[in-house]
């Protein structure tokens, strides 16, 4: 099918997105094949690209816009590769955009250690600055191994999600929203960071160690910049929000190469 400039970009996007959970290694080793990302398709949300299967070479930091596959929100099917199919769960994906109009992207892969607290009952704490809100509460946790490969799976799924950013599948991952595929790569990132320091401080101090309190993660959440040189100096730059995106443009530029 003939593809608009929005799809060619979003499809683009999406590549970038799934490459780059195999350069952070979040979909390396024995999971090299392991997890997707989607985008829903801007102007289009009936629609979304996602990393599928049925590749030759069916591994994430080798995928490229071309091979992304287009799915609605039954998550069937719409076009992609020959011989392509929808990732194996898609329904994740489908039935989070189904529940949640807000969400543009869908990240699911299996990091290290957000399965081990998802399969030894410790929810994931705060213990450092970067992502920190985004563990500021015990999330639910999603009491089954397998794939999420039906419709009611993926509801339920979606229904433990709720309006919140991610949700804990036992032994088996996680499933991150974001308002776009770099969002949503990024939150996974920082989530699984502070699952690895969750553990570190579990295993140096025991169940009862202390995570930063509430109050504490409130200053950081609240912080904003009044100090007069700052507002000058913006006031002189104009609105750039958005234009600059921290790591990600570097973490991008790394994989991008050949696309």
């Amino acid at each position: 099918m003939a593809l608009s400039p929005e799809m060619e970009n979003a499809r683009r996007q999406t590549a970038v997105a799934n490459r780059i959970l195999a350069y952070v290694g979040l979909a390396s080793g024995v999971r090299a094949s392991l997890g997707h990302t989607s985008f829903r398709v801007p102007g289009d949300p009936d629609h979304f690209y996602v990393k599928g299967r049925g590749y030759r070479m069916d591994i994430l930091s080798r995928m490229r816009p071309e091979d992304m596959v287009l799915c609605d929100l039954e998550g069937r099917w719409v076009d992609g590769p020959e011989n392509s199919t929808p990732c194996n769960e898609v329904k994740m994906h489908s039935c989070i955009y189904k529940n949640r109009p807000d969400v543009l992207s869908v990240t699911h892969v299996h990091p290290t250690f957000s399965v081990v607290l998802s399969t030894i009952g410790q929810p994931i704490r705060p213990i450092a600055q970067e992502g920190i809100a985004l563990v500021r509460k015990p999330v639910p946790v999603y009491p089954h191994c397998k794939t999420v490969v039906t419709e009611e799976e993926g509801q339920d799924v979606a229904k433990l999600l709720g309006d919140g950013t991610y949700v804990l599948l036992q032994g088996h991952g996680t499933a991150v929203v974001g308002r776009s595929p770099q969002e949503s790569v990024l939150n996974t990132m920082h989530i699984e960071h502070q699952a690895q320091m969750t553990y570190y401080a579990l295993s140096a101090m025991g169940p009862n160690f202390k995570a930063v309190p509430d109050e504490v993660i409130e200053e950081m959440v609240t912080f904003r910049q009044p100090l007069p040189h700052f507002q000058e100096r913006l006031a002189q730059l104009g609105d750039r929000r958005g234009q600059f995106g921290g790591i990600w443009p570097y973490l991008a530029e790394q994989v991008s190469a050949g696309l």
